[in-house]
């Protein structure tokens, strides 16, 4: 693991994405669940640990959203939801966590039907499968798993569309890949212009902040998860709306810096309260009524951060690319 390696990672995520929406439709990850199936499923359960559980967590809510029972759990958790042909069940693996996963799943086993995601065929936790969806994320040197947070969230999707829950506007699955692919690109490409910009924005000896609206909770986890074990920097979460009601604390005597998912009705509050606090942060996006959030000491913009899919996908790639900058700065 280095910073190189995690740079070189994301340098590749628009090709590779690129090449997964090109598999489609010759290759379909999910032909074989109206076998699985009886029925529709009364419920979904997801079972997952660490950035996998937050895309879980993701799919999930659009389920129910969509008026379909679903829940996202830790595959750590001692709970055992009664199981039965009526539920479906997903395990998902990034990589790492399949200890826990498996233990998970081991009480569903020919009780439920068990889907699994996971970036490796031969993983062990493959045994558990019913039906097996390979994340086709190739090898990542790094082994922060950003790829393959992507894809699977990117999958996760594709499976609540299958259930019902709609995905890509249109529903067209690949084009919402390539507009992703080309989102990528775009700050890729850009990066050294606003890397530095927004790096220094956010420096701080209190660490940064992920804040992002409950819809997308996610990718504040994910930019968190990497900073922490790519470049170790303490990173926080939290809530838009939220925000006001709990770190505007903290904020009140750190140097708080944080990085805004924008998209959110608390924008403004949550930019008004931190300026007045003498804090900073870059919003990454725009606002429901605005092109910038008012306050913001940066802005990161690429195209389609209106859409609530392409930024689902496309924005976790902005803390990442943070990480891979403050990681070769230490190593420096």
């Amino acid at each position: 693991m280095t910073a190189d390696s995690l740079a070189a990672d994301l340098a590749g995520k628009p090709e590779a994405l690129s090449a997964l929406s090109r598999r489609f439709p010759r290759w379909d990850p999910y032909a074989a669940l109206p076998a699985l199936l009886d029925d529709e499923p009364a419920s979904v359960r997801f079972l997952a640990i660490g950035s996998a559980h937050r895309a879980c967590s993701v799919a999930a809510a659009r389920l129910r959203r969509a008026g379909i029972g679903a829940q996202a759990d830790l595959s750590s958790s001692a709970e055992e939801p009664p199981a039965g042909p009526e539920t479906l069940v997903v395990g998902v693996t990034l990589g790492d966590g399949q200890r826990e996963l498996c233990a998970s799943l081991e009480r569903y086993v020919g009780r439920s039907p068990v889907v699994v995601l996971a970036p490796d065929p031969d993983t062990v936790v493959a045994r558990y499968a019913d039906l097996l969806v390979p994340l086709r994320t190739g090898e990542e040197a790094s082994g922060l798993g950003c790829h393959a947070y992507r894809n699977a969230l990117a999958l996760l999707l594709l499976l609540g569309h299958r259930l019902g829950a709609p995905v890509g506007g249109s529903g067209n699955f690949p084009g919402l890949l390539m507009r992703v692919s080309h989102a990528e690109e775009t700050l890729l490409k850009r990066a050294p212009e606003w890397v530095p910009e927004v790096a220094e924005v956010l420096e701080s000896p209190s660490g940064v902040h992920l804040v992002a609206p409950a819809e997308r909770l996610a990718t504040a986890w994910q930019g968190a998860l990497v900073l922490r074990r790519g470049p170790i920097r303490t990173a926080h979460v939290a809530e838009t709306g939220e925000w006001s009601h709990t770190d505007r604390h903290p904020a009140a005597v750190t140097d708080y810096r944080a990085l805004l998912f924008a998209g959110s009705s608390y924008d403004q509050r949550f930019a008004e309260h931190l300026v007045q606090l003498r804090g900073a942060f870059v919003a990454v996006g725009s606002t429901p009524d605005r092109e910038r959030v008012p306050g913001a000491a940066a802005t990161v913009r690429y195209p389609g951060d209106t859409d609530p899919d392409v930024r689902l996908l496309t924005e976790p790639l902005v803390p990442e690319l943070l990480a891979a900058h403050w990681w070769a700065r230490t190593d420096r």
